[in-house]
């Protein structure tokens, strides 16, 4: 028996592929990956976007999606990628998919892609871990002890039971501030900056957190307000996160800018006049 084939026609194939950046603000940092994926598809059926399908039994619209922040962490900086049936123009499609998506889930960037290997661009995040009720001064020396460990050990719980690890090597940077030198009277409260390498296994800042209880008995009284700010490519001299999308957005731009021929632009050129 051959194999089955779906009946119909086969799928439109890939015009053009499109990557987006996206946010998770406010309560809204709860939903789950699961919960984002159905909103975003609600998003695409309602603006009309002419979407590529996967081919078989059960097509689906083509998107992928890159490294998403754990249930209940907000972000800045959440990246996917579209493939479409037919091109549209990138700061459109970015307008009409952000009017269709819920305040909180909101679109702020999109470029047309032209170079490969978005997931391999990111390779840190930076994190804001803002910390109720702690003292600046404590939340200092707990980030320089952990930054002085050579090896910080935390667990935590999987499917497999729990996990021993160390958290300090994907670690590149950690500082506090705080937030009262900028709104003094209020209650104690510390910011944490932090820089993560995307290594196996996956170091998140409530590991970090569990870090610095080990190291320093730094010890929160509420829960971290945690927000992704950047994820992308890591520069080790600088310790900074650059912006995974640059690549694509200069590429665009050579692309639309005609370089001058020097043989035209001579042509070109008046002639002076000689000596009667």
């Amino acid at each position: 028996m051959g194999k089955r084939q779906p009946e119909g026609p086969p799928p439109a194939p890939v015009a053009q592929r499109i990557r987006l950046r996206y946010t998770k603000r406010g309560r809204l940092r709860f939903t789950s990956h699961r919960d984002f994926q159905r909103a975003f598809e609600r998003a695409l059926r309602r603006a009309e976007v002419p979407m590529a399908y996967s081919a078989g039994f059960t097509p689906h619209p083509r998107v992928s999606y890159a490294n998403a922040a754990p249930t209940g962490t907000g972000s800045e900086a959440e990246y996917l990628e579209i493939a479409l049936a037919q091109p549209r123009e990138p700061g459109t499609l970015l307008a009409l998919l952000d009017e269709s998506m819920p305040v909180g889930l909101d679109i702020t960037d999109a470029v047309e892609v032209r170079t490969s290997g978005l997931a391999e661009r990111l390779q840190a995040s930076v994190w804001e871990l803002r910390l109720d009720g702690t003292e600046y001064s404590a939340a200092a020396e707990a980030a320089e002890a952990f930054m002085a460990a050579p090896v910080v050990e935390v667990q935590r719980r999987t499917k497999n039971g729990m996990r021993t690890f160390d958290a300090r090597a994907a670690v590149a940077r950690l500082d506090a501030s705080d937030l009262r030198a900028d709104r003094p009277g209020d209650a104690p409260c510390a910011i944490l900056r932090l820089v993560v390498r995307h290594v196996t296994p996956a170091v998140r800042p409530d590991d970090v957190l569990s870090g610095l209880r080990a190291v320093a008995d730094l010890a929160p009284p509420v829960p971290a307000a945690v927000t992704r700010l950047a994820q992308g490519l890591f520069d080790e001299e600088t310790g900074t996160v650059t912006d995974p999308l640059a690549p694509d957005r200069e590429a665009v731009l050579t692309t639309t800018v005609k370089p001058v021929v020097a043989g035209h632009a001579a042509a070109k050129a008046p002639v002076p006049e000689g000596p009667a």
